[in-house]
């Protein structure tokens, strides 16, 4: 992996939806939603709290994670498209 995040930040690659819907309706990128589903890359170096102790992660690489629809910053490596957000902006671990 070319990116490792810094502090709390998560590196996640978000799940990509089907083409077609019921039906047979092929649905152009420009109409899509942003997925909200990802799965963790990797995790930062950790957040350091007031004490000056590390805070541990609650996700970990391959969790699959619910991630706010317009959170994150959007990175584009080798041509795949990855969000990069703090932890405490992740929903949910799914399963």
């Amino acid at each position: 992996m070319k990116i490792k995040p810094l502090g709390e930040r998560v590196l996640v690659e978000p799940v990509k939806e089907e083409e077609a819907v019921k039906g047979g309706i092929i649905i152009p990128d420009s109409a899509r939603e942003k997925p909200q589903e990802g799965t963790v890359i990797a995790v930062g170096t950790g957040k350091i709290d007031k004490d000056g102790k590390k805070v541990p992660f609650n996700v970990k690489k391959g969790d699959l994670v619910l991630m706010p629809k317009y959170g994150g910053t959007e990175v584009k490596v080798d041509g795949k498209v990855y969000q990069i957000m703090r932890e405490e902006d992740i929903l949910a671990i799914i399963g």
